[in-house]
Order: structure tokens, then sequence, then C-alpha cells
């Protein structure tokens, strides 16, 4: 049933044959998702076909979190979603019904909690300092601070928190929990009462011997450094996710730290309880080819993917042990396949109007956002590669004239010029020349923004990063330098993160479906021949990596991205819609209500809007219309005003996280929730959407069809395999109503007809699914292939997965379904089927096709899409 797993391109690690995934299904697990809940999804998700259940983190994570992603104890199964028993029943279960699963791994952090002592490691380095057993976990910089880890927690200065008694000396009992605790035994098993310096919910041990000592010289003996929250950006001392000081970086370049923290994911592919693991950020890693490659060797070669964004034909790196990437490169390509390029001008147009023209376009939206985040919130970690950087000239005598301003300049420019998450530079092996390339282009675009009497300066920092030799003979392998070149990587990672996709991506309204998590908003559109030349080499080089649609971290989930694709399709009339709109809420939108706010506001009403909803009155529509029967097809408004909230803040232009305007947020809030209980505003979102209908149908339904069938390993996104336009996190994070969907497929493999977009989406997911699990030689198989059909018409792609070259499924799907429409239909164009000497089937439609050509009117006369294997294999 599964294809053996392989290395990047390469065979099988040491002969290994373990089992691939021919499909995933991600659960976000958690409170709201417990393993006994999920295993009540295991009969609904083995009808729908996939062979592997993908499951978020289930290690212990900080209390109240929502995700896992901030772990505390590597050595537990999470206790709130039923401990190491409850994921040993959820594995019996799945693979009593023939799946397996999939876990994600989270190498890179751990969690800096509330209280402190959830984490006992870190915790145990703040009550002893570099002498704590666990110090060597945490990437710290000792020599700071006269040895303290800076815990910038406080919401005043910390004179005023003395001052104001703020600070105060307690004692708790810090609980032992047993590390094979579950649900039931999970209490406390005694505990230890000690000491601890509280400041309201925070409270941290207190450095043996210095209990009785005066507060204010109490606090300065300690391991740690109490200080205002703001003070973290511009002196933190240890490294941490991107920007977030509340996730702490885990030093398992360090071998015992990595035998530590894996201990127990490794028992979990040991004894079979997970079958595949899924890497979390793997470029946050001093070294990711290591870490890889010492997972590979502790699970016997186990399928592992990573969490990888990739720049423009970027590629994994070769000696990755790895399958490959969990898909953000697959999702852009086929959210832009679906849109039409010739829309650009007018979606340009429409943004301009409204925010203004950006200096230097999406380029120059990035740059800024770069800056911004390297003189902000990253300060600290620029700071600290001055600073090595800085060592390392002055230790040598031919490079000590390399001043520490010098040296933080050309590092900036070069951070912010840099185009990708890293350069894989490993200390003591020559670099790639893909490496060398990527940071000597950056440095000739840091090169134009500095002093020319910088440009010998900026040469030594590209000699550093890059390993090489630079000042006296001999001087490349010393611990700074090494340092040197691992800090660097890392920083370009977090630079990247929240210039890119955490700021510019919110600042760029063109078309925001295509500002999403690893995209390419600048390509815009991509054509039928260069998806098939993608695809091609996809199949060739990373056959078993995720592709994806959905995820738990997309802005906007596919469907939306769908719909939003549609307006390129119609510029002239979304403008329509747009004027139409701002006239309508002209008298309530308050003045400082900005062009940004506004164009995402009117995208995301036009992105989230419900097809399958009741018709508003004076719509004039003529839809028939099922399912749950609400006001109208708009999104909810609290649902909005929190995307809206959190997308602002986001884009740090009028207000952001760490700096709210709030007289800006309720304008913006205000102007969304009346927006949505004004008749005209809503009538006109309504015309759009009966108006662009088929345009939707097409695009949901192919981008889903495409996905599922295209070379990888299919994922599906929990509750996207039926119609659902959701936002980003949290939104996308709600709870699935898995038993409405197992009632809909039932009824649908009753022979009911589908009644909904998301009933035709749901069917073409299901089917898709099956004929994968049915036939996993086409699609994963070591003889699986790719082989583009031939079509009359760019509105039509086509393709087929071949075994040993001969064609077992086709595909076939409608995109740019509005050039079909002002065309005045399919006409005469036709779609060349391979040979099949009992024809073909279309396993959506149970319709019957010859080989050879066939008239694309015909193929797509009930469906947008179509699926067909051979006739009589169904």
């Amino acid at each position: 049933m599964t294809a053996p797993a392989t290395t990047g391109s390469r065979a099988p690690r040491d002969g290994a044959r373990r089992a691939a995934p021919v499909s995933t299904y991600r659960l976000q697990l958690g409170p709201d998702l417990t393993f006994d809940e999920a295993a009540r999804q295991v009969p609904y998700l083995a009808s729908l076909g996939v062979t592997h259940l993908y499951l978020s983190p289930v290690l212990q994570a900080a209390p109240g979190s929502t995700h896992g992603y901030d772990v505390v104890d590597h050595g537990r199964i999470s206790v709130e979603m039923g401990g190491r028993a409850g994921l040993e029943r959820l594995a019996e279960c799945a693979h009593a019904a023939g799946l397996g699963m999939v876990l994600d791994v989270v190498p890179n952090h751990m969690a800096v909690p509330t209280p402190a002592w959830h984490n006992r490691a870190l915790w145990s380095v703040l009550q002893h300092g570099p002498q704590s057993p666990y110090a060597s976990w945490f990437d710290v910089d000792w020599s700071t601070d006269d040895g303290a880890v800076l815990m910038p927690v406080l919401g005043v200065r910390l004179g005023d928190a003395l001052a104001a008694g703020d600070l105060v000396l307690d004692e708790i009992v810090v609980p032992h929990v047993p590390r094979d605790a579950g649900v039931a035994d999970a209490a406390v098993d005694g505990g230890t009462p000690t000491t601890v310096l509280r400041y309201y919910e925070h409270v941290f041990p207190v450095r043996e011997g210095t209990e009785d000592l005066p507060l204010a010289e109490l606090v300065e003996r300690q391991h740690y450094r109490l200080a205002y929250w703001r003070v973290g950006d511009e002196e933190l001392n240890y490294r941490r996710f991107f920007d977030v000081g509340t996730l702490a970086a885990v030093r398992v370049e360090d071998e015992d730290v990595f035998d530590a923290t894996h201990a127990l994911v490794l028992d979990l592919v040991r004894t079979g309880v997970v079958d595949g693991l899924r890497i979390d950020h793997p470029d946050g890693l001093a070294d990711p080819a290591q870490y890889l490659e010492r997972l590979a060797q502790r699970t016997d070669g186990a399928w592992v993917v990573v969490e990888k964004i990739l720049a423009g034909e970027e590629q994994v790196p070769p000696d990755w042990a790895t399958v490959g990437t969990t898909g953000y490169d697959v999702a852009w390509r086929l959210q832009q396949l679906f849109v039409d390029p010739g829309g650009r001008a007018g979606l340009d147009a429409t943004m301009t109007r409204l925010t203004g023209a950006p200096p230097g376009g999406l380029e120059g939206v990035v740059e800024q956002a770069k800056r911004e985040v390297v003189a902000g919130p990253l300060y600290a970690e620029v700071h600290r590669l001055t600073d090595l950087a800085a060592a390392v000239c002055h230790d040598d005598p031919r490079l000590r004239d390399h001043t520490w301003r010098g040296l933080h300049q050309c590092l900036r420019e070069l951070l912010v010029a840099f185009d990708r998450y890293r350069a894989y530079v490993v200390p003591g092996t020559p670099p790639r020349h893909e490496a060398v390339r990527a940071v000597e282009e950056a440095a000739e675009r840091a090169r134009v923004h500095l002093d020319p009497q910088r440009a010998e300066t900026l040469d030594v920092v590209v000699d550093l990063v890059l390993g090489r030799e630079t000042g006296s003979a001999g001087r490349r392998r010393e611990p700074r330098r090494d340092e040197l070149v691992v800090r660097f990587q890392q920083v370009c990672g977090a630079v990247m993160a929240k210039g890119v996709e955490d700021t510019a991506f919110y600042r760029w309204t063109e078309l925001v479906s295509l500002c999403e998590v690893g995209g390419e908003p600048d390509r815009f559109s991509v054509g039928v021949h260069d998806w098939h030349a993608f695809a091609q080499r996809v199949a060739a080089l990373t056959p078993l990596a995720l592709t994806a649609g959905s995820t738990h971290d997309t802005k906007r989930g596919e469907d939306t991205r769908a719909a939003l694709g549609v307006l390129s399709e119609d510029t002239a009339g979304w403008a329509r819609v747009v004027d139409a709109v701002r006239a309508a809420s002209a008298p309530y939108r308050g003045v400082l209500v900005d062009g940004l706010a506004e164009n995402l506001l009117w995208q995301t009403v036009a992105g989230t809007w419900q097809p399958d909803a009741p018709a508003l009155p004076g719509a004039d529509t003529d839809v028939e219309r099922d399912g749950p029967r609400s006001a109208s097809g708009a999104i909810d408004a609290e649902r909005l005003v929190d995307y809206l909230r959190k997308a602002l803040r986001e884009a740090k232009v009028r207000t952001s996280w760490t700096g709210t305007d709030e007289a800006y947020e309720r304008a913006v809030k205000d102007l969304a929730r009346k927006a949505l209980e004004d008749p005209d505003v809503l009538r006109a979102f309504e015309r759009w959407s009966h108006d662009h209908r088929e345009e939707l149908r097409a695009a949901s339904l192919g981008i889903k069809l495409v996905q599922l069938t295209a070379p990888g390993v299919a994922d599906v996104y929990q509750g996207s395999e039926s119609y659902g336009p959701t936002l980003v996190d949290p939104d996308n994070r709600r709870p699935v109503d898995v038993e409405d969907l197992a009632r809909r497929l039932a009824r649908l493999d009753d022979g009911g007809v589908a009644r909904t977009l998301g009933d035709e989406k749901l069917l073409v997911t299901s089917r898709a699914l099956r004929l994968r699990r049915a036939s996993p030689e086409a699609f994963v198989g070591p003889e699986a292939g790719y082989a583009p059909l031939a079509t009359s018409t760019p509105c039509a792609l086509g393709f087929a997965r071949t075994v040993s070259g001969a064609a077992r499924v086709v595909t076939v799907a409608t995109r740019l379904h509005g050039t079909v429409r002002r065309l005045g239909g399919w006409r005469d164009h036709v779609v060349t089927l391979p040979d099949a000497p009992t024809g073909w089937l279309d396993v959506l439609t149970g319709r019957r096709h010859a080989a050879g050509t066939v008239p694309l009117e015909r193929l797509f006369e009930e469906l947008p899409v179509a699926l067909l294997v051979e006739d009589g294999d169904a």
C-alpha cells in the first residue's frame, strides 16, 4: 500500500525500507482535541481515504498552550491531551483502521513559561546559573550581565518595581510531576517548599545563600536579571525563536542535549507508535544538516519532512537527510496557478488608489520592513553578531582597524539584503556554490547602501560569514569565527521571518492572498508550463515531500485564497464593488481609517464570503441554496474584527503589539462592524459572490484536486476537505464539526447529490484520497511519474500520474474560468487523454470518456474538474 521512504533524491539510507505516507490529515491537538477525541475521528478519516494522521506537537507544553510549540518538558506527553497512555490508545485505534501517524517535532526552542518552574530545565538554569546541569541546553551568553540570564518580564523599570513593592519574596511548593504521569495521576506527586521571588504571576528561584539579603541586593545576586520588558529587544543575552522572548532556543547541536530532548520522540518511533516526523523550523538550528543526519541515524531512516521556506528556485540542501519540505513551495504555486496574470494592473490600481503607491513596490516594502526589524525587535541579535565580529577583528592585528560601528553597518545592510532564510555554511567545511553566491549577491546589494569607505569592512564581513581565511594567514577555525558563521545564518532567518512574513506581507495589499507563508507575491501568477516544470522537478527530486493547501500557519486558508484569486479575473468588476462599499460606508468611516485597513477589510470580506448562504433581499440572484440558513454569507463580525486587529498590528504601520493605537483600532473595528450591518454593503458582496460563483467553484475544486494528485504526499489540513474560508490562527484552528462531515460523506457515498460547494469539495477530496490509497504506486511508488497532457487552451490544466511511463490516473482542471465565460464557453477546445484500451472513467461523476481528443465542454459538463482512471480499474 505504501512506498519506501527516500532521503531527498537518494536511495533509502542503509537499506532501510520504512513505509512512507501516501497522504496525511493534520490534526491540531490541544485541550479542545485530546487523543481520545482524535481517536473518535479515526473511522471518518479512514473513510475519507487518508493513510496517516499528522499530529501537532504532543510533548508537555506551557500552561494554557493552544498549539504545543511551547514545549516545557521533552520527557512527558501532554497531560491535557491524555498523556502517553492516551497517545498509545490513539495509535492503536489508528493502526487498527490501517492508518499510520506522523508527529510534529519542535527541536529549536522551549517555552519560558509563567510560572517558570513548569520548565524544569530552565528553572535549574535560573537557580544555578552556569553550574546547572542544564546550562548547556540553552544558548546563553554568560559573559554579559555578570553571568545572569536576562528576564525582561517587568511592566515597569526595575527601580520602579522595587519602589512600588511589586517584587516580593514568597514560599511555594514546586510540584514534582512524574514523567510517566497520565491524566489521573498528573496532580502533585509530592513537592518541594521553595523560596521564590515573585512578580505578580511570575515566580523565580532564589539563589542559595541570598534569601536573607535586602531585596535590592538579593535581586542583583541572582543568576538572572529581571528587567523592563522593552529591554529584551536591545540587551537579550539568550537566543530565542525570532523575536519571541518567551521561546528560548535549545542547543540540539550538542549531542547530549539532542539525546535528552529527543529520547521520548525516538522511543515513539522505535516502538511503532509514530511512523514519521515533521521537523519544525530547522533553519533556527546551528547545523540543520547535522541534526537531520543524527535524527536519521537514530530512527533508522524514518520518513522526515522539514518546515522549510524556499526562496524562488532555491532547493533543499542535498546533504539534508529529509524527503523534502512541508509544502509551502507547492502551496503558493498552486494559488498563483489559478490567478489571472492580466489582473495585476487593475488590482494594483485599486491598491494605489486606496493606499498610495509604495516607493519601490513590494521590493521597497520588504526592504523597509527588514530595516525596521533589524533596528527594532531584532536589535539585540544584530548587536551580539557585531560584538562577535568586533572581537574577531580585535584579536587579529590585520583586522583591528575595522571598527564596531563599521562592522555593525555592514552586518545590518547584509542582513537586509539577504533574500533567503540562510546560506547553510558549516564551519570547517567548504561552502557550497549556492551559499557563496547567495552571500556575495547580497553583499553587492548591500554595498549600494554603504559609504564607499566601508567597502573593505564589508569584504571582511563576507569572508567571515562564509568561513573563509581573512586577516592573518591561517586564521580561519577559531571559536569566535565559527560562532559568527552560525549566528549570522540564524539571524538571517529571524530577519526574513519577522521582516517579510510577519510585516511586509501584511502591508502589501495588491492581492492579499498571495502574501502567504513562504509565498512569492511578486510572481503574481504561474502559467501552465511553469507549473508542469515545477511538478516534474518535484517528482524527480522530492517525490515524498508534503504538498500543502492549508496549514496551521497559513495567513488564509486555501478557500479564502481561492476566492481572493477570483478578484484577478474581473478587476473592473472588483473596482466597482470597492467603489460601492466605500460610498455606502462613507457616513460611518472614521477619518482615522487608512487605505491599508480599507483594502484589507474589503478583500477579507470578499475572501471569506460563504457562497452557499441564502441570498439577501434585493440581491437579484437565482441561486438555489441549501444548508444552514443565516442572514448573509458574510463572515461573523467577531472573527473579522479579531483578524483585522492581528493583521494591522503585524503590519506595524499605525498600530502594533508593542505600540497599540487604540483610537485607530477602534475606528477600523467600528467600520468593520457597521459594514457587516449595512444592507448596501452586504448586497454589493452578495452580487459579487453570485456573479462569480462559477469562477470560485472552479478555483476551489481545481486547486484541491491538483494538490491531491500532484507529485508528493498529499496533506489535508483539518476541515479543508470541505469548503471553509478561514483566516490566520486562531481562526484556522477552530474545532471542526467532524460529525457533520461524516454524515455528508456517507450521504455522498450512498449516491446523494452534492448540494453545496462544500459537498463538491468533500466529494473531490475523498475520491482523490481513496484513489491515492488504492493506487499508491502511481503517486509515491518508485516508478511513479508525472506527464503533462496537451490542451488547446491555457484555461485547462491536465496531467497524468504514471507508473513506469504508463498513464494510470488523469487530472484535468479548469483554471481562469472567468476567461472561459467571457469567450462564450469552451467552444471547440479539447484535451488529449492518454491511451487506454478500455477508455477512461471519471470517478467524480461516473462518466466515461474515450482515449484521445475529448472536448472540454463534455469533460466538464457536471464539474469543473475531472479525475480519471482506466475504465474497469475503479
